[in-house]
């Protein structure tokens, strides 16, 4: 459905300096499988659910590689092209502030009618609101709703509104930017659980999940990629991701989190030192060396590629496999 080969975008600012947000990202979903994304602010998260779009607004701006989906290139596209036949059919974005993305003035139905016939100016109301009222019983939401406008609804009831809104073209591949990060804990599971019966119901084909909690991907995802400064240090199956980490990072980011599954629980809470690299000027070797404790002198002057060990997982640091396990078995020996 999705294969991204080497993206590389920017952000130019006002001093026409360069930000190298998204730097040789390289991923790929089947159909029916989902992806998730996780790091600290900052790492890029959002950025590269922008630039997957390939629709680019400055400061943000594309440099180079691949976007395939569903067999098209939409790098380099006109955006003009982009907006009207990928955003919404190919690819759809359920933006971080999704609360606050319906137009208040407006009824839940006239927003969707002007999203329909943006692509299909053909479509008559009583189609679009077969269509939404079809799809909003399928997420948990009354025809009812369509009457309403957004300050009437509750902040969970605003989140499924945005997400049937944002499938309602039935694309092939949704990305869900945090769409959990402003609920409470019961409204965050019942977003979890709608995002995968969409998927299970042929709504969309595959997606993309994007947080800075592992744990909560395990429970949403097939697949984890670990993202650190603009570059993707980890990808495994969830399970793996979760519960064996092999980069550096990617141990510290799952030691740093309350975990309340089981074999997790009572793990000791760690704190990463030290902050990311300025990606204004990143360094020549490893961007996560200056607060790794297994830094190595080689670490910080060569670039790291990505160490392919096969079942799908991968990792971006210069110690095998085997070195890791070792060095984090003996950290636990001596913590006890």
């Amino acid at each position: 459905m999705l294969d991204v080969r080497e993206l590389t975008t920017k952000y130019i600012t006002r001093f026409k300096e360069d930000i190298y947000a998204v730097d040789h990202v390289s991923l790929k979903i089947e159909e029916g499988r989902s992806l998730g994304i996780a790091g600290e602010s900052g790492c890029g998260k959002s950025t590269l659910a922008l630039s997957l779009m390939g629709y680019y607004f400055p400061p943000l701006h594309y440099t180079s590689g691949d976007i395939i989906i569903d067999g098209k290139n939409i790098s380099g596209m006109d955006p003009d092209d982009v907006r009207k036949s990928i955003l919404g059919r190919e690819i759809a974005y359920i933006p971080q502030a999704a609360l606050n993305a319906l137009n208040p003035t407006q009824k839940i139905i006239n927003f969707i009618e002007d999203v329909v016939k943006a692509h299909d100016p053909t479509a008559t109301k009583e189609e679009i609101y077969a269509m939404a009222s079809g799809l909003f019983e399928s997420v948990g939401l009354p025809p009812e709703v369509l009457h309403k406008y957004a300050v009437e609804l509750s902040g969970g009831m605003k989140q499924r509104t945005v997400i049937a809104i944002s499938v309602i073209l039935r694309p092939q591949v949704l990305i869900a930017d945090e769409p959990s990060s402003a609920l409470d804990v019961t409204s965050q599971k019942m977003v979890i659980k709608m995002l995968r019966n969409l998927m299970d119901n042929g709504f969309v084909k595959a997606m993309i999940f994007i947080t800075h909690e592992l744990p909560l991907l395990y429970n949403v995802t097939d697949d984890i990629m670990v993202m650190y400064a603009g570059q993707i240090v980890e990808q495994a199956p969830a399970h793996e991701a979760v519960f064996d980490p092999l980069h550096p990072y990617s141990k510290g980011l799952m030691g740093s989190i309350i975990v309340p599954e089981e074999g997790l629980r009572d793990m000791k809470l760690a704190a990463i030192p030290g902050t990311p690299p300025n990606l204004k000027n990143p360094p020549k070797g490893c961007r996560f060396a200056a607060r790794c404790k297994f830094v190595r002198p080689e670490c910080k002057v060569q670039s790291i590629p990505l160490r392919d060990i096969g079942n799908g997982r991968a990792y971006r640091c210069v110690m095998t496999e085997e070195e890791l396990r070792e060095t984090y078995a003996r950290e636990d020996q001596q913590n006890g």
